[in-house]
């Protein structure tokens, strides 16, 4: 990749901008339109900005961390970076895709590379019921909320929700309550990665839920319907060292 035409992008921030400036004046760039790979610098919300916007092209991803989360980033160095974007190794995601339906039969689609999630949006709980492939597998779930994440976010929102961290490859999504009321030992569920979860919001005149799918929200749902897209692939790289792989097993041991 030492030929790779490089794009430089970065996050709105006195640190990403003082990067972006530094290696605009120390290697060639071209826009992103044109580039082979984009080198992304914030954090990990700006890696997800980046992947969304840059999606239909099809050109991996390569992260510098300059922000306060860096997950999803290598570490910041302004030298050697062509060598670093040759010896990278490639990892490849495939996001969720949301398919919401509002009370007047309008659908919102949209694809989400963490997690979809449903919240409650008054002080009522939401009150959910769950299917898996059109079978009822929980009656109701009264809960703040629920999501399902895919094994890249599976360290994000679903980790501080008590949810199961998933290794990439696994070919599993976590689903996972927020807060779940009743019943109340319910900790959610693997699903495999084919699996069709639908969330049918029970009562939701009186307890109205919206679904988020990463920036993409839609008020007031009847019904979510929530799968990975296969067909959709965005490739991220990371140094050797420091690969997605890696640090999924290593969170899994954090105190």
């Amino acid at each position: 990749m030492h030929q790779a035409k490089i794009a430089f992008v970065a996050a709105d921030t006195e640190a990403g901008r003082a990067a972006l400036k530094r290696l605009e004046d120390r290697y060639e760039h071209v826009a992103p339109e044109t580039a082979d790979v984009i080198v992304a610098l914030g954090g990990d919300g700006f890696m997800l900005e980046t992947l969304h916007r840059w999606l239909h092209r099809g050109v991996p991803i390569y992260g510098m961390n300059r922000g306060t989360v860096g997950f999803l980033m290598n570490g910041f160095r302004e030298h050697g970076l062509p060598e670093r974007l040759h010896r990278a190794q490639p990892v490849e995601l495939h996001p969720l895709r949301m398919l919401a339906t509002l009370a007047d039969g309008t659908q919102i689609e949209a694809l989400a590379i963490n997690e979809v999630s449903l919240f409650r949006e008054t002080r009522q709980a939401a009150k959910l019921q769950i299917r898996i492939d059109g079978k009822v597998r929980l009656d109701e779930l009264i809960c703040d909320g629920a999501l399902v994440a895919s094994p890249a976010g599976s360290t994000a929102y679903n980790l501080s929700a008590h949810g199961p961290i998933v290794p990439l490859g696994a070919g599993i999504m976590a689903l996972t309550p927020i807060s779940a009321f009743r019943p109340r030992r319910w900790r959610g569920a693997l699903l495999p990665h084919h699996a069709r979860v639908t969330f049918e919001v029970l009562e939701p005149d009186k307890r109205p839920v919206s679904a988020v799918a990463d920036y993409t929200e839609a008020r007031d749902v009847r019904m979510v319907e929530i799968r990975e897209d296969r067909s959709v692939s965005l490739t991220l790289l990371f140094d050797p060292e420091h690969n997605l792989e890696e640090r999924i097993l290593a969170e899994q041991f954090q105190g």
